[in-house]
């Protein structure tokens, strides 16, 4: 098991890698095209632009896998889930269970601190219409493979989607691919347990399909999983 220090390097590290990366053209032309067209309401804001990194507690026992950056969210603020309802209904959240300081996420420098809990993504630069390819998938998994590796106190981790949800579980190899629903658990072969989750898109939270009691219940079960 690497020190506390040397993970947190290494982390660090394979983050600085994750935003140099342009190994999807497609993505790299979409994300700067965003940035160099924001929404009226952004209108002079510099946007990220660029692949984002993840973030939180290098020490965390809970890992979160979002599906992927928000053209406007994460794509201009440059932190996960940072600046968008996404963003809003997680960051409340893990607040009301106690792995943030704070209830909202607004720009990378807004003070929040994250306690036991790492969030990431599948894939780290927004894609058109939220919809990243096959291949773009498979380009990304290696960087979810390395940060799970070095995040050795994970015990927890939380898919929100179900794109997430089946990066996760093909990292592991599992086959059949588990079945998808939200509060599904999934013993992985290393001992941690995958908790599913309804995204918390616009598409769920206005329908009702994800209500905040069904997505406080997922950071509840993950305590009661020990992370």
């Amino acid at each position: 098991m690497a020190s506390p220090t040397s993970a947190h390097r290494q982390l660090e590290r394979l983050q600085a890698e994750v935003e140099a990366c342009r190994a999807c053209p497609r993505l790299v032309e979409w994300t700067a095209g965003v940035a160099a067209n924001p929404r009226a309401a952004y209108v002079g804001q510099r946007y990220w632009g660029r692949p984002v990194p993840a973030f939180g507690d290098p020490l965390a026992t809970l890992a979160i896998v979002g599906l992927a950056p928000a053209a406007h969210g994460a794509n201009r603020t440059g932190r996960m889930f940072t600046g968008d309802r996404s963003g809003d209904w997680l960051f409340r959240a893990l607040w009301r269970a106690g792995y943030a300081s704070q209830a909202t996420s607004e720009s990378r420098d807004d003070g929040l601190e994250l306690t036991g809990a790492w969030v990431t993504a599948a894939v780290h630069c927004a894609p058109p219409a939220n919809k990243p390819t096959t291949e773009e998938r498979q380009a990304c998994l290696g960087y979810l493979r390395r940060e799970l590796q070095l995040l050795e106190r994970v015990s927890v981790v939380v898919g929100l989607g179900q794109i997430a949800c089946h990066a996760v579980t093909g990292l592991y190899g599992l086959r059949p691919r588990p079945k998808f629903g939200h509060l599904a658990e999934h013993a992985l072969p290393d001992g941690r347990v995958l908790v599913c989750s309804y995204h918390p898109s616009q598409q769920n939270t206005f329908t009702g399909t994800l209500t905040e009691p069904m997505f406080d219940a997922v950071f509840e079960r993950a305590r009661a999983l020990g992370a």
